[in-house]
């Protein structure tokens, strides 16, 4: 059941300070739509035994014999976070409702300018990378979109569970794939950005500070760092 109201939307529509515009990016086949799957089980917009397998932002008919993302899809949804999850937010905020304008793009090279019409109406990019493929080339490409568009990225390592249950990966090999990924993805905002005393400052990801993600859409678990930590 969907956990928020149309007069809850329109109240937080005049918080500008609580509302996040933001797109997910990725190479084809690394699991944005059963990310964003996730994702909106998590407003209770579709039921969680749902989530991953619904493609709820793949809306076309052509996109759902392909299991592909054609066209951007955007979705706006309405999040209560705890306050656990407040002190990570260091912008001016006014209570604890957010609204998330979240954009589905696709991640097939022929169909890069839906990225960037994305890109260009939101604030930040989520940049998702299959753990066991690595970073492709589109995920160079669609970094290198969001990094002219201005856009700062993080990033979110997909697909844990096919690390942990099919290749079943010791963890000193997990950890060594999750540090030549973050490696790679630095090396292409290096490339492609700035200096640190441009406009968009340090864009460089570090799960340190909270700018990578690891989990499953597909299961529909995620965790940083620093919540990690937390439970040990």
């Amino acid at each position: 059941m969907v956990n928020f109201t149309v007069d809850q939307i329109r109240a937080i529509m005049d918080k500008k300070s609580n509302i996040r515009n933001m797109s997910v990016i990725a190479h084809v086949d690394h699991g944005k739509s059963t990310l964003t799957d996730s994702l909106v089980s998590k407003a209770g917009i579709i039921a969680s035994a749902r989530a991953g397998e619904t493609r709820f932002t793949d809306t076309r008919k052509d996109e759902q014999e392909r299991c592909i993302t054609i066209k951007s899809t955007a979705i706006s949804m309405y999040y209560e976070l705890t306050e656990n999850d407040l002190a990570f937010i260091k912008q001016c905020k006014d209570g604890s409702g957010f609204l998330i304008n979240l954009i589905d793009s696709p991640g097939h090279v022929d169909f890069s300018s839906e990225v960037t019409a994305a890109l260009r109406v939101t604030d930040g990019a989520l940049v998702v990378v299959d753990c066991v493929s690595g970073v492709c080339v589109q995920t160079e490409t669609v970094l290198r979109q969001a990094i002219a568009e201005r856009i700062k990225p993080v990033l979110m390592m997909n697909k844990m569970d096919r690390a942990l249950l099919e290749l079943q990966l010791e963890p000193e090999e997990l950890y060594q794939t999750f540090q030549r990924i973050v490696e790679n993805v630095n090396v292409i905002i290096s490339t492609y950005g700035e200096d640190e005393g441009g406009p968009m400052g340090n864009i460089m990801i570090d799960p340190v500070i909270g700018t990578v993600g690891f989990g499953s859409g597909l299961h529909g678990w995620a965790f940083t760092l620093k919540q990690f930590a937390e439970m040990y």
